[in-house]
């Protein structure tokens, strides 16, 4: 097939751009031709509450990345889906994660649609978003009524779909792939020596950008309660804040954790996952809402074992005391699995189940459910 992906991906950084690229290459694998269309103008930067959207990282070579689309400007929609009409994809894939997108990809698509080839099949992360506003209720339905099927990353998020497009038809569902380049794993004493850090703590890994939804304080608190019990426990948080830093380092000094949190406010380079990752002993997702996270997925790649709170489709994909942990979002029971994790020795155990378990994961299935929804399956 010849197949546009219509979304963000380099020069812009991040989780969602990494996923297009990924997929991107998928397809080129399986014999498709494939282009990826993204953004001249993303976000207006008011509404960007980072450092910066861009990457400082070196242009994919092996990928057709084109750069067309301005999100706040309706004439160069128009001209963005008249060009997909004159191209005539088989297979237009529109990488949908919050309805500030919803006008621009529903216009979009509506044109390409009308050269009776093109197909359009959305790539849906989050439908309804962590913190929403009024624009999910206004636009999110124009764009569901856009698309001929879409592809979501956990059964939560098509359950939204569906409610929203009025049918159960025509979503697919297939778990996040396991983000499988960012090299070989590193051993503990090997990454802690790359961070300046002593490799005879213990460490727990926050990793992602730091916003409230994520649970950050849930986790804080939870940690200074065990705090006593588990001397040479340490939590390093790697990520860049979308909040006020200054607040949590008032809750790290509250619950007596000074010493015992080291914070990394910045964006994590893909090249150095791999020292966070091999440092960590667990990873920790606090989060209070979610969908699903592309952090269990480079934690599976890194055969490392997480806490995750037993929300969206984060219990999907964590089976609790199998690979980690599926708890309720509360202090309490953040506390009591940390302690079980840490004086139980589950870590050996829990990584042999996880390497088993990580081979559902993979990219294939990804571009078979895009090819189930355009026959009809």
């Amino acid at each position: 097939m010849k197949i546009i992906l219509l979304g963000t991906a380099y020069p812009y950084r991040g989780g969602l751009a990494t996923f297009n690229e990924r997929l991107a290459r998928q397809f080129l694998s399986e014999g498709h031709e494939v282009e990826l269309w993204t953004f001249t103008l993303q976000y207006p930067s008011f509404l960007f509450p980072g450092k910066t959207q861009y990457s400082s990282e070196q242009a994919p070579a092996d990928l057709t990345i084109r750069r067309v689309l301005n999100s706040c400007n309706p004439f160069n929609w128009i001209r963005v889906g008249r060009a997909l009409r004159k191209a005539e994809p088989d297979l237009l894939i529109c990488c949908y994660w919050m309805a500030f997108f919803a006008p621009a990809y529903g216009l979009i698509s509506r044109i390409a649609r009308r050269n009776g080839k093109t197909k359009t099949v959305a790539l849906v992360h989050n439908m309804m978003p962590h913190e929403p506003s009024i624009l999910d209720k206004l636009f999110a339905p124009y764009f569901v009524a856009s698309q001929d099927g879409f592809v979501a990353l956990s059964e939560s998020v098509a359950e939204q779909i569906s409610s929203l497009a009025g049918r159960s038809g025509g979503v697919a569902v297939s778990p996040h792939p396991i983000y499988d380049h960012y090299g070989e794993r590193m051993t503990k004493t090997e990454a802690c020596k790359a961070l300046g850090l002593p490799d005879d703590k213990q460490y727990m890994l926050f990793f992602g950008l730091v916003r409230a939804y994520k649970g950050l304080d849930l986790l804080l608190d939870a940690f200074g309660q065990v705090k006593d019990k588990l001397p040479d426990l340490q939590l390093i948080i790697a990520g860049e804040f979308y909040e006020h830093e200054e607040k949590y380092r008032a809750q790290i000094e509250a619950d007596g954790l000074n010493n015992r949190v080291i914070i990394r406010n910045e964006f994590i380079p893909d090249a150095d996952l791999r020292k966070y990752f091999g440092a960590a002993d667990l990873i920790v997702q606090p989060y209070k809402s979610a969908t699903q996270s592309g952090v269990t997925q480079v934690a599976f790649h890194f055969e490392k074992p997480m806490l995750v709170t037993n929300v969206g489709g984060l219990g999907e994909i964590v089976h609790d005391h199998k690979m980690g942990y599926a708890c309720e979002p509360s202090v309490p029971a953040i506390a009591d699995d940390l302690v079980d994790y840490f004086t139980n020795s589950r870590q050996e155990p829990y990584t042999e189940y996880l390497k088993k378990e990580k081979t559902k994961y993979a990219w294939s299935n990804l571009t078979r459910a895009f090819t189930k929804i355009m026959n009809n399956e």
